[in-house]
């Protein structure tokens, strides 16, 4: 089984605007620190006051994050929020 990683798939997304990848890039950021915290989704889910579905679903891409939502998500992270204005390349120099 290969491991998902993000840089890999992400040079395979197509018909997505820049924003909409910004917002995706900033959220990845935010699920690493997450993680990196040792937060699990359940315990994030209550303190952002949604539901673990809900969660899941934004995490997973099915509903895509707004503005909003990766700013509260920050501020419960303790994390400086910065939306990416130029989407992360995949690119190696």
């Amino acid at each position: 089984m290969t491991a998902w990683n993000w840089k890999d798939f992400k040079s395979t997304i197509q018909n997505i605007t820049p924003h909409e990848m910004s917002l995706i890039d900033t959220l990845s950021e935010l699920q690493v620190e997450r993680q990196r915290q040792g937060i699990s989704q359940s315990d994030f889910a209550n303190q952002l006051g949604i539901s673990l579905a809900e969660l899941n679903a934004v995490e997973t891409l099915d509903t895509m994050p707004d503005t909003g939502l990766l700013q509260k998500y920050a501020a419960n992270l303790n994390y400086p929020f910065h939306l990416k204005q130029k989407p992360i390349t995949t690119e190696t120099k």
